[in-house]
């Protein structure tokens, strides 16, 4: 029991550092072959789990190649153009300037209810609205419209704005103290200190969430059941 305990705690910590490692990506936007890495990885790690007789080197030996291989294959994709238009491929337009590119979508098998379901997902009805829409290597649809059917902004009416947003930093979560982040905007506990009683909290611990921005305006939650 306790055998496959450390066996499954081994291999999960091992396959999440690996895909740590591939970047910060969605199922829907990895690379074929990332998931294809994805897919062996996972497949391997179950053999050692559920068979007690397979040394655990035998599955955590081929992970550490095909991870050691994907980094090697990813500073090649950085380094060589010819390498990573081989590998990833390369973008697709699959409707230019309001015209189907039906040679296109017959090379990547995208149908057209395929192509109008993704047209409606972004509010588009026709594709006539559409100047470009490209088909990216992750096999998200990225669409284009025209110019015509494209609210206007701000800036094409002349209109004169004030840029109001700011990133808030979170110092408090769940009742724990981001001192790093604190730190880092320059503050100490004894500012906290004083922003909470203002809150009306006496510690940080009551507050489930407190932030600030690059105004310096503070948003406080205070953690349910501690009034």
């Amino acid at each position: 029991m306790m055998t496959a305990f450390f066996r499954t705690v081994i291999l999960y910590f091992l396959i999440m550092t690996g895909l740590r490692l591939m970047g910060k990506r969605q199922i829907g936007e990895l690379e074929p072959g990332e998931l294809v890495l994805t897919m062996m990885i996972s497949d391997l790690a179950t053999v050692p789990m559920q068979d007690f007789g397979i040394p655990l080197l035998a599955g955590v030996i081929p992970i550490l190649t095909l991870l050691a291989l994907s980094m090697l294959l990813s500073q090649l994709s950085l380094t060589s153009l010819r390498f990573r238009r081989l590998a990833c491929g390369a973008p697709s337009v699959l409707i230019r300037e309001g015209v189907l590119q039906q040679e296109a979508m017959r090379k990547n098998r995208y149908t057209l209810d395929e192509l109008l379901e993704e047209l409606r997902g972004q509010g588009i009805t026709g594709i006539k609205e559409v100047k470009y829409a490209v088909l990216e290597n992750s096999g998200h649809l990225s669409v284009l419209p025209w110019a015509r059917c494209q609210p206007p902004t701000a800036e094409q009416m002349g209109l004169k704005t004030e840029e109001e947003m700011t990133l808030p930093v979170v110092l408090v979560n769940d009742g724990r103290l981001l001192r790093r982040n604190l730190k880092a905007q320059g503050l100490d506990e004894a500012w906290l200190r004083k922003t909470l009683r203002e809150e009306g909290l006496s510690s940080h611990r009551e507050a489930f969430l407190l932030t600030l921005d690059e105004e310096g305006q503070v948003t406080c939650v205070r953690k349910e059941g501690t009034a």
